[in-house]
């Protein structure tokens, strides 16, 4: 990826990043850990020219599917929607409020370019190796290239017996058209992964499933663009980008804190949030002016 595209990416990081906090916090309510985590990883495969859709069109057939298994990081996912033009960005203060179609986890039946509701770990591998593998019939029937199936799942939500059981279904089928991306930030809503079930060598699990692994820093834009790159071309079967993340990225107060998995910050908190992530910003675009000035 060149660097003036990694310098718009991290712009789209910083502002989703920065919407979900407000979010949340107008809401009083939602999931800002898991969010943040996620943030880089969003804002890579919707603004990176990694992903068919089109706004005007969200029912289009040619589409690419996005599901967001872990749904309770909705805010990230709505912050994106709106950016990408799916719907009105002054809609998104109204989160979790009564009426709203940005519901506390992502709603299909409400919400443009929601494709299925989840919020329920465990689903979202299961739906989308369904969706990979039906697409790749019809695109047979009509002697096309199948559209790809991209799915962002949790790191605790590894536990759920009904992720591998979509990963044996996808190997089996040699879905090359599925790619699942971890957002492993080793924290769930009870603290260490580790300690409430531990999943070591995750990477190893699914590689012994049939599965095509890569690990990347799940904050390094560069990084995360060419994995979902090489992911995409691989054509034996799924693939999976473990991305290794921090819980709560860009906010000093809540990096890798397990209490907010599901707080909402308070007035002030939320304040001290939004001068973290511009301070971090700045540092990126400075870092960025660096990477220039050496090529």
């Amino acid at each position: 990826m060149s660097s003036r595209s990694i310098e718009t990416i991290a712009k789209r990081a910083y502002d989703l990043r920065c919407d979900t906090i407000r979010m949340i916090a107008a809401a009083g309510s939602g999931h800002p850990g898991g969010s943040l985590s996620a943030a880089d990883i969003i804002a890579t495969l919707f603004f990176g020219d990694l992903m068919t859709y089109d706004p005007t069109r969200p029912q289009w057939s040619r589409r690419d599917r996005f599901i967001l298994s872990k749904g309770h990081a909705a805010p990230i996912y709505y912050a994106a929607l709106a950016e990408a033009g799916f719907y009105p960005k002054d809609e998104m203060m109204t989160l979790r409020k009564f009426g709203s179609r940005l519901q506390g986890h992502p709603d299909s039946k409400k919400l443009p370019g929601v494709e299925v509701c989840t919020g329920s770990l465990g689903q979202g591998l299961s739906i989308a190796s369904g969706l990979a593998w039906g697409l790749r019939q019809q695109a047979k029937t009509a002697h096309e290239d199948p559209q790809n199936v991209f799915v962002l799942m949790g790191d605790g939500e590894q536990q759920e017996g009904q992720v591998w059981e979509a990963a044996m279904f996808a190997a089996h089928n040699h879905l090359e058209n599925l790619i699942a991306i971890i957002d492993n930030n080793r924290l769930q809503i009870d603290g260490c992964c580790a300690r409430v079930m531990s999943f070591d060598s995750l990477g190893a699990k699914y590689e012994s499933f049939g599965w095509h692994v890569i690990e990347v820093d799940g904050h390094d834009i560069e990084l995360i663009g060419d994995a979902l790159e090489i992911a995409k071309s691989y054509a034996e079967g799924p693939s999976v980008v473990i991305a290794h993340t921090v819980k709560g990225r860009g906010v000093t107060f809540m990096e890798n804190q397990a209490g907010w998995h599901g707080k909402a910050p308070s007035e002030e908190e939320c304040a001290c949030a939004l001068d973290d992530l511009a301070v971090g910003y700045e540092r990126i675009l400075h870092d960025l002016s660096l990477l220039k000035g050496a090529q």
